[in-house]
């Protein structure tokens, strides 16, 4: 690392991995980056982080990749502490104080023995086992906030409202030795295994490439607050679609006619006028589940592009089908508690709350039939996961018919379309099914699948 070749090929090889977890970085942010390396030095480590950061992330949201990476390819350290770790009390007593101290270098010291000390597994000592799990669980540094807490405020008096300011204050300081931890522990199985595999396995994806049926609340929260500007990125594509689209196309026999003044050569096309016409749209949600966010988040998202379209129209379901368009307008102010609402306020369920995606169709064909016409475009969400009930595919078939187009996004892999209860498969004979488990997915499917 103190070589320039060592610290090229520790760039480069950040760079790549930055990469394949979806940051995209050009030629000219390495080269800006190398400059940062060599201004900065490697001296201050933390000063080198920020510069890197500074030369090669587009965005605050992609720090929760940068950082972790960072700290696989410019470590703090190599190897094990000079000295073991002492016994599990004196530990918890020196973490005790040095988060009273709100001591960050201490911090980082204890992490490192506390790895060393508890984190380690398996019968031999080449074994590549370190768990800042089984750490954190050893030390539980939780259980520290009252003693923390007891300690500070007897250094600074106060009560009440002070106490609780200084308790979430405490928390934010156990949470980042709990993210030291976590570093530390990717560091000493990195050193076995390679800093690659690790940097590509061990590090958890940005928000956009998090599968929406496994994202956790503090992921969907974060994937909602980042509605308003994906929208705005969206709607400036759609603009463009619908500038390139009311050109229009060429009019074959006005063209060749105006051609009799050039002896038979087009050298004038003429365009046929397009009549701009705003299309409708609606959206059928399964939120049943874990499906639920996903149906969440797309349907805010469209909802904060609705003025690219005439009309938009959610209808959401488990077994039963209910419009929600009001709650929609309603709850875009709260995002998080959008889904709360559906299922408060709608009738989505009858004698049981296992999705029944036949039963549903088939009571929006039945009942919303005036919701779907020419100018229409359906979106329907969900995993086609029907419990073993009666897919309904001719409602399905009479949805087509009414529809200019009918779409599935579907957020489950393509590969288990079709296993256990899935009908996929059928209902994509029936309508164009697309893979969608991602925000990334879905933007460049929205982009593309939206009506101009």
């Amino acid at each position: 690392m103190t070589t320039p070749a060592g610290v090229a090929e520790r760039l480069t090889s950040l760079v790549r991995a930055l990469r394949a977890h979806g940051v995209r970085i050009g030629t000219g942010e390495t080269v800006d980056a190398a400059r940062a390396i060599e201004e900065l030095g490697l001296t201050d480590r933390e000063l080198l982080r920020e510069g890197l950061a500074a030369t090669l992330l587009h965005g605050t949201g992609q720090r929760k990749v940068f950082d972790p990476v960072f700290d696989l390819y410019f470590p703090r350290g190599v190897g094990g502490p000079e000295q073991r770790a002492a016994g599990r009390d004196e530990l918890r007593d020196r973490l005790a104080a040095a988060l009273a101290a709100d001591d960050r270098a201490l911090m980082g010291r204890l992490a490192i023995e506390a790895v060393d000390g508890f984190g380690g597994y398996g019968s031999t000592p080449e074994s590549d086992g370190w768990s800042s799990y089984q750490t954190l669980e050893r030390l539980r540094p939780q259980t520290l906030l009252a003693r923390v807490r007891d300690t500070v405020r007897g250094q600074r008096g106060g009560s009440g409202f002070a106490d609780r300011l200084l308790e979430d204050e405490i928390r934010r300081r156990i949470e980042t030795f709990r993210t030291l931890v976590a570093a530390e522990a990717r560091r000493r199985v990195a050193e076995r295994r390679g800093r690659d595999e690790i940097a590509r396995r061990a590090v958890a994806p940005t928000a956009d490439r998090v599968d929406f049926l496994f994202a956790g609340k503090d992921r969907l929260a974060e994937l909602r607050r980042a509605v308003q500007p994906l929208a705005r990125k969206l709607a400036t594509r759609l603009a463009a679609r619908r500038r390139r689209a009311s050109r229009g196309t060429i009019d074959l026999r006005r063209t060749l006619r105006g051609s009799l003044s050039t002896g038979g050569v087009p050298m004038r096309p003429v365009l046929r006028r397009r009549r701009p016409v705003r299309p409708e749209l609606v959206l059928l949600c399964d939120v049943s589940g874990s499906v639920s966010g996903f149906s969440d988040f797309t349907m805010l998202l469209v909802q904060a592009l609705h003025d690219q379209f005439s009309k938009v129209r959610a209808f959401a379901f488990v077994n039963r089908i209910d419009e929600v368009t009001g709650l929609l307008r309603h709850g875009t102010a709260d995002p998080q508690g959008l889904g709360a609402r559906i299922q408060a306020e709608a009738a989505l369920t009858g004698w049981h709350g296992s999705s029944d995606y036949g039963m549903a169709l088939g009571e929006f064909a039945e009942r919303y039939e005036d919701a779907v016409g020419p100018r229409t475009t359906v979106f329907v969400l969900g995993d086609a996961r029907t419990n073993g009930s009666d897919p309904n595919l001719p409602a399905v078939r009479r949805i087509t018919r009414r529809a200019r187009r009918v779409y599935w996004l579907n957020p489950e892999q393509r590969s288990r379309w079709g296993t256990g209860d899935s009908v996929a498969p059928a209902y994509a004979e029936l309508v164009e099914m697309h893979e969608c488990r991602n925000v990334r997915q879905l933007s460049v499917l929205v982009a593309r699948l939206l009506p101009v």
